[in-house]
């Protein structure tokens, strides 16, 4: 489900230098934590990553990522861009979703980004 992000002034599209990332079969921005949606009508909404057997939020302990330092910590102003997935905020690291657990960080499946 979505919903309406109200009182959005900013104009998305190829060139507006916001992260795209493919959501089915359309284009999603990310834009402060959000994925944005346009609509036909220039409405915005606000998507999620849905929780899928390709973005599942199993917790994967012995994953280990080339894309930051072990002792990285996910966050705001990580460096990494944050996205909703499911109930929670996840990480787009290196074409793929970290989601921060304990002293370690999930795999929550790949994520296309342009």
């Amino acid at each position: 489900m979505s919903k309406v992000h109200q009182n959005h002034d900013h104009q998305h599209g190829p060139d507006c230098g916001h992260t795209q990332v493919q959501h089915g079969d359309h284009v999603d921005y990310v834009h402060d934590g959000h994925l944005h949606h346009v609509q036909e009508d220039g409405e915005v909404e606000e998507h999620q990553i849905e929780v899928t057997d390709t973005n599942p939020s199993d917790c994967t302990p012995d994953h280990s990522c080339s894309g930051h330092d072990p002792d990285h910590i996910h966050g705001p102003d990580c460096g990494h861009e944050a996205v909703p997935h499911g109930d929670h905020t996840d990480y787009i690291v290196d074409g793929h979703l970290h989601h921060p657990h304990g002293d370690h960080c999930d795999d929550h499946g790949p994520v296309s980004t342009s």
